[in-house]
């Protein structure tokens, strides 16, 4: 079972357009594949920041927080999902949430599976061989927008046009929703002060 799902994801890198229109008709995507890639992202990433050879690595493996890493992965997964599902619910989306998470997912792995070549390749390589370690990241930063275009087009069965209108607010959304929510952890912090001086003022009085 789970052999053919990992073989379905790879299907999807090379047939997007069969691969996301099987995912949203026949329910071949599973969610659970499209976290798993999510996770291998994760700890692709972590190992790229890492372990990548000093030509390309301008980190300093002693300050870098494994934990922290998870903000600039998970994070914005699930902003790009909560705001996806969002903004085309009012658009006349068809896609569902469930169906939003699987194609992201999916259209995650060529980062991930770059991600873990270029870190062994980065160590193998000179300074002036670094521009193809480059090419090879930027490559697979485009194909994942392509992957991610294809998705939420088919997901959702929006034109081209309307896919990129809704690509671009969701990104706006996302500003939106991490701006209203960095203004609420501040409110809060600032209330949790003015309680905490209070009632030290009141413990003094007492």
């Amino acid at each position: 079972m789970y052999p053919e799902l990992v073989k379905y994801s790879f299907y999807v890198l090379l047939h997007p357009f069969n691969g996301f229109w099987d995912i949203k008709y026949d329910n071949k995507g599973k969610v659970r594949i499209s976290l798993a890639i999510l996770l291998l992202l994760t700890i692709a990433t972590i190992l790229q920041r890492q372990f990548s050879g000093f030509v390309v690595n301008f980190n300093n493996p002693a300050d870098l927080n494994s934990v922290n890493e998870l903000k600039y992965i998970v994070l914005p997964f699930i902003l790009w999902c909560v705001s996806n599902w969002s903004l085309t619910t009012l658009m006349d989306g068809e896609g569902k949430f469930r169906e939003i998470i699987t194609v992201t997912g999916y259209a995650l792995l060529p980062l991930a599976l770059v991600h873990l070549i270029s870190t062994i390749l980065s160590n193998m390589i000179t300074l002036q061989e670094s521009a193809f370690y480059y090419f090879l990241e930027s490559f697979a930063f485009i194909w994942f927008i392509w992957l991610l275009f294809i998705g939420t087009m088919t997901v959702h069965q929006y034109t081209v046009l309307k896919t990129i209108v809704t690509m671009a607010l969701t990104l706006l959304v996302m500003g939106i929703i991490m701006f209203l929510g960095l203004l609420f952890f501040s409110l809060m912090q600032q209330m949790l002060g003015f309680a905490l001086s209070v009632y030290t003022e009141l413990s003094l009085r007492m």
